[in-house]
């Protein structure tokens, strides 16, 4: 008979049982809901509800029940739907009819909600400490490279020399910004729901601040309607981690470019590649590849839940299930993504003579001759126009800027000099843009020494709110 079965005349339906089962995937909750239960039933012992020795018989069971889920040695059934009712069914099993007890002055609504609060409270802080791995891994990369030149691009084409730690350091800061998300995030997923109820709270004489407290939590849910309804934290987490995919993405198309033949920029680590099964040649940057690939079931998640969500009435309906598979694939995928990145990033090599050989093709110092003519007391607009006219002058003659004469030049505009040339090497473009989160090295080194330090702020951040 089931748990909840007193006021039912016939067994479910089979079918019912396996669509309206979620243990096939909420056992991923059983040490959330078993560390809950112990507080509830602490709780419970701590306010006279139920007795000393009826408390201490409740979580011995709950204890041995949580060594057989670590040993792997739990077994779960849909016969009792979801993690909460079989850890029930377990507990009753292992210490008598005492068992039931736990359930006292709870229901299934705040218990799924306080699982949720725990596991996502947990998997924030891990993947911040993941993000902060791939940021070290950026950071020591950019440390080696602070001397390395590649061409910049928009619009995926040559757009203006930059050094390749100042590439590097770019993405540092969307992940930083991303660790910022999550630890301004953790406030709101750090709010406890137990005592809640069902939907209108509980007749029994129960103290919620001593749970939250024996759980780590800085807040409770001041109603109880929106304590068993509110998925707004889980629609935030999986925001940010779909923003966390999408500089993922980012970066994997540039190291799936990079490391093509036609830019030949990075050497992508043997272990993290894969081959063909026809072409003996080939070396496949997959892992990028899957990343770039895996951000949209990210998204998928994150769009799946808002729409569970958007015509919802108050309180808690079943539609709200569907919550957890989402969380759960978006938290392994994410995780994975990260580890790898991290791996790749560390492990790649560069080829700092072919970045150097293509920041010096393509005109990328074009913008600085047009700096130069202002200079020389020439509008921008017209500078702009003539170096333009110059450009493509050197387009047809097959050179570089760099290769144009005095002469050549002249023909332009009468106010360039011989110190054009040093103007247009390419150190020297590089380092002419002196401006705070620019390119020239002084610049760089001092943005590296800053994200350095904001990421053991960071670290030491999240080491203190969990």
């Amino acid at each position: 008979m089931k748990l909840w079965g007193g006021r039912f005349t016939k067994t479910t339906h089979q079918w019912v049982e396996a669509f309206n089962a979620s243990i096939g995937f909420d056992k991923e909750l059983a040490e959330e809901d078993i560390e809950g239960s112990m507080a509830h039933v602490k709780m419970l012992g701590a306010c006279g509800i139920i007795t000393e020795e009826e408390t201490n018989r409740i979580l011995e069971g709950l204890a041995n029940i949580r060594q057989k889920v670590r040993e792997g040695k739990a077994e779960f059934t849909i016969e009792h739907e979801d993690i909460h009712m079989n850890i029930e069914k377990m507990l009753i099993d292992e210490i008598g009819e005492v068992g039931g007890k736990l359930h006292t002055g709870r229901s299934r609504n705040d218990q799924v909600a306080l699982d949720m609060h725990l596991y996502v409270r947990k998997e924030t802080v891990e993947l911040a400490v993941k993000i902060l791995e791939l940021q070290e891994a950026l950071l020591k990369q950019a440390e080696k490279h602070v001397d390395t030149i590649l061409p910049g691009y928009t619009h995926l084409q040559r757009a203006q020399p930059v050094r390749f730690a100042h590439h590097l350091l770019a993405y540092v800061s969307m992940f930083e910004r991303d660790v910022e998300r999550f630890i301004d995030s953790f406030k709101r997923v750090n709010c406890c729901p137990l005592g809640a109820g069902a939907i209108a709270g509980t007749t029994f004489p129960v103290d919620r601040q001593m749970v939250a407290e024996a759980l780590g939590f800085s807040s409770l849910y001041d109603n109880s309607m929106d304590a068993v309804s509110d998925r707004d934290y889980l629609v935030e987490f999986l925001s940010v981690c779909s923003l966390v995919m999408v500089h993922l993405s980012r970066l994997s198309e540039e190291l799936i470019l990079w490391s093509s033949e036609e830019f030949q920029y990075v050497i992508l680590d043997d272990a993290f590649c894969t081959g063909s099964s026809m072409m003996p040649q080939k070396k496949n940057p997959d892992i990028p590849e899957l990343i770039r690939g895996k951000t949209g079931r990210v998204f998928g998640h994150l769009m799946a839940l808002l729409t569970t969500l958007k015509a919802l009435p108050l309180t808690y309906n079943k539609d709200l299930q569907e919550d957890k598979e989402g969380v759960f694939d978006t938290v392994r995928t994410l995780k994975g993504s990260l580890r790898l990145m991290a791996a790749l990033i560390e492990t790649m090599e560069v080829n700092h003579s072919k970045m150097k050989r293509h920041a010096g093709q393509g005109f990328a110092n074009a913008t600085d001759l047009a700096d130069y003519l202002v200079g020389k007391g020439i509008p921008f607009r017209k500078a702009h126009e003539i170096v333009g006219k110059l450009v493509l002058y050197a387009i047809h003659k097959e050179k570089t800027l760099n290769d144009c004469t005095l002469e050549e030049f002249h023909r332009f505009s009468p106010e360039i000099g011989e110190d054009v040339y040093s103007c247009l090497e390419l150190e020297n473009v590089v380092d002419a843009r002196k401006s705070e989160g620019g390119t020239a090295k002084e610049q760089v080194l001092k943005t590296l020494s800053n994200k350095m330090a904001t990421l053991e702020k960071h670290r030491e951040t999240i080491s203190n709110i969990y």
